[in-house]
Order: C-alpha cells, then sequence, then structure tokens
C-alpha cells in the first residue's frame, strides 16, 4: 500500500498548480484574455506560469503593458527581450501618446500611475478584451486583500469592493455581459517570499534592477528615489551614490529603492524572509497620497 505521504507535494507546487488552474479556467471560459506584462517579477512568474499551462503549446494570448513612458531602462528591455525570445504578441497601451492626444492631462505631481487607468481602460476597450491576468497578490496592500481571484469589472471598468462574488471551493464565474470584463489574480494567494522561492527554483532570469547595484540616489519622504530624467535633487537635496536593489519596479517617477547588499535570488529570499514590511509600503510613494490611495484607484479601474 502507498504511504500517504507519496502524494504530498510542497508549498510551491501547491501554489503553482492553483495558478495554473486558474489559467487554464479563464482561457476554458473567456474569448479574448490578455496577461499584462512590464517586465517586473510578479508578471515575469506569471508568464512562467502561462508557459507550463499550455506546454507544450505556445502562450495562447498576447501580453500588454500599460506604458507610463516614465520607464527604468534595465526592466524596458528585459521586456522587449522576453517578448520575442518567446515570440509573443506584445500590446502596448501608451500614456505619452494619451497625453500627445489630449486624452489625459498630466498631474501636477507629475506621478503618472493614475493616467495609466483611463489609457488601460482605453485599450481594453479598442482590443475588445474580456479578461485581463494582473500579478497583484493580497500581501501586498490593503485593497488588493479584498480582491477576489476573478474581479468582476463593470463597463465603465470599475471594481466594487462591497460587489464580488464568491468563490467557495475554488469555483470561479467568469460570466458576463459584453463591455464588462474580470480581472484575474493568479498569484492572490502567494506572498513575496513564495516570489522569490519560485523564480529561484525555476532560475527565471530578472531584470538586474532586483538586485543590488550603485546608484546615484537622493532620499526624499524617507525613502532612496533614483536620480534620472524624472527625479531631480531639489533644493537641500544632495545626491548620493549608495547601494540599492529595488524591490517592485514601476513608474521611475514614484518607485523607490531599498538599500541591499544582496547580489542574486539567495541572498534576497534571506532579505525578504527578514523584512517586515511590505514592498509598496517600503517603495512607492504613489501609495502615500492617502490610507486609500489604492483603493481609490482600483474602484476607478487601475489593475
Amino acid at each position: 500500500m502507498t504511504s500517504p505521504a507519496a502524494y504530498q507535494v510542497s508549498h510551491l507546487d501547491a501554489l503553482e498548480a492553483e495558478s495554473i488552474f486558474v489559467m487554464r479556467e479563464v482561457v476554458a471560459e473567456m474569448a479574448r484574455p490578455v496577461l499584462l506584462f512590464s517586465g517586473g517579477k510578479d508578471s515575469i512568474v506569471m508568464l512562467r506560469l502561462a508557459q507550463k499551462a499550455f506546454a507544450p503549446g505556445s502562450v495562447p494570448f498576447p501580453v500588454m503593458h500599460v506604458d507610463t513612458g516614465h520607464n527604468f531602462v534595465e526592466v524596458l528591455e528585459y521586456r522587449d527581450a522576453r517578448v520575442a525570445g518567446l515570440g509573443l504578441h506584445l500590446v502596448v497601451a501608451s500614456v505619452p501618446e494619451a497625453l500627445a492626444s489630449g486624452s489625459v492631462r498630466e498631474s501636477a505631481d507629475g506621478m503618472r500611475n493614475r493616467l495609466q487607468t483611463p489609457v488601460l481602460l482605453e485599450a481594453v476597450e479598442k482590443h475588445r478584451f474580456d479578461a485581463l491576468f494582473g500579478g497583484a497578490r493580497r500581501d501586498e496592500e490593503k485593497a488588493r486583500a479584498k480582491e477576489r481571484v476573478f474581479s468582476f469589472r463593470d463597463e465603465f471598468g470599475q471594481w466594487d469592493p462591497k460587489n464580488q462574488r464568491p468563490e467557495l471551493w475554488s469555483l470561479y464565474n467568469g460570466r458576463h455581459h459584453p463591455g464588462e470584463s474580470i480581472r484575474v489574480f493568479p498569484l492572490s494567494n502567494w506572498t513575496e517570499l513564495d516570489v522569490w522561492h519560485y523564480i529561484g527554483r525555476e532560475e527565471i532570469p530578472l531584470p538586474s534592477i532586483y538586485f543590488a547595484h550603485d546608484r546615484e540616489v537622493i532620499e526624499r519622504d524617507g525613502m532612496l528615489y533614483a536620480v534620472n530624467e524624472f527625479i531631480r535633487p531639489r533644493a537641500g537635496e544632495v545626491p548620493f551614490v549608495e547601494r540599492v536593489r529595488y524591490r517592485t519596479v514601476g513608474d521611475a517617477s514614484c518607485t523607490a529603492a531599498v538599500r541591499s547588499d544582496a547580489a542574486d535570488v539567495a541572498a534576497v529570499v534571506a532579505e525578504v524572509a527578514a523584512t517586515r514590511i511590505t514592498e509598496r509600503g517600503a517603495t512607492r510613494g504613489d501609495d502615500r497620497v492617502s490610507e486609500a490611495a489604492m483603493e481609490d484607484r482600483k474602484r476607478e479601474g487601475y489593475f
């Protein structure tokens, strides 16, 4: 008789299986899914899961980057190389193009994260996407902790946290009317540490920005921002060189680095295991606008 232990799977295997199941459900139920891919670690892991979910075939949907125009060079280079290497179709929803056409206006603080929402919704309508895979995880932020795996959005792309569908026994309801869509979060039950363990196990290449390197920075509001074309020193701010890495990569005008000597995946795993501050709490200036900043944006249609 086979021992019950023979049927046990590791924590990572269980997470992987759940995410793959979610992706297959979406492809079975929805007509035009798309995977949001920025070149960040969570979207990179999602792309690896999609490869596994549909092997030996190719990934059966395009990837989309909502591009603010304020990008880290290393991340854009990785995005383009990864897409080309896998033979994927990349859709770029461009905030700079929307600014040029007048469909959105630059915000007073210069941050473009909020401008991603109307640009995303316009791209969804243009390409008639009915399901969008996002890399959000529940451990990231309070508003994201409220979100279901299948998150219904109305015909205006808006999210109502009080009107969500039950997901008992991992049964997902993808029904929607024309114009409505579903945001799908295969990594909902993963943590930042799970993501890094998986990256290490799968030996997934990442942009160099995720590992320790020397960078010219300024300290602002208790965070270290890289000096670049989007962030210039203000009066009284003196740039200095610090050894840093990025826990999350977003808009370069509002994403900060953290002091670190972690130069490889094993060192990052040890560092993340010891921290008690979430990656967004430590590095995203746009989330500090108000206590409900993320939830407000999600209600409007943000990922």
